[in-house]
């Protein structure tokens, strides 16, 4: 799955249990891209307070709110070109959500404190744990943003059902700490 979507440029959600290696399928899926000679740009959602997620993902002003006192690029900004990863993006507000939505759909944000929209050309690959469906029937989620995000999906199982993986996976870290013994 991984290298028939990473070519093209469709969003991706990866979804799965803690622990399944959602990250690792984002970076294979950036690695693999037109883009992986451009920034891969992480965003936990779940580590950033709600009253910083904007200024995390679109950045700031200059005199923006009070300790804002140089501009500052968010994380639009920075994935130029390249991949923004969000991680745990069910633990986004419904506010946050919005302005996320909007700056998929018009492909521009505003940073804090700006006065005009701003572009970067990204490719958004988001990973949940989360039952989104599920949350988007408890109006935790919107549901325009899922349909946006979920242009592909790439569901990662756990080790638990791919039990022929086991082996494969104990050899290479067996070999893998045999190598940094030495």
């Amino acid at each position: 799955l991984i290298d028939k979507v990473a070519p093209c440029e469709a969003r991706v959600l990866i979804t799965g249990e803690n622990g399944t290696g959602k990250e690792l399928v984002a970076r294979w899926l950036h690695a693999k891209s037109n883009r992986a000679a451009a920034p891969f740009v992480e965003v936990n959602c779940a580590a950033i307070p709600s009253e910083l997620i904007e200024s995390e993902l679109f950045g700031h002003e200059r005199g923006a709110f009070t300790s804002a006192v140089k501009q500052r690029k968010g994380k639009f900004e920075q994935a130029d070109g390249g991949t923004l990863f969000l991680d745990e993006i069910g633990n986004l507000s419904l506010e946050t959500q919005q302005m996320l939505l909007r700056a998929i759909q018009e492909h521009s944000f505003r940073p804090m404190g700006a006065n005009c929209d701003r572009t970067a050309n990204v490719r958004i690959v988001a990973a949940t744990n989360e039952d989104l469906h599920k949350a988007v029937s408890e109006r935790r989620f919107r549901q325009d943003l899922l349909y946006r995000l979920q242009e592909f999906e790439i569901t990662v199982p756990p080790l638990r059902e791919c039990r022929e993986d086991i082996l494969p996976l104990a050899e290479f870290f067996r070999e893998q700490g045999n190598r940094e013994l030495e």
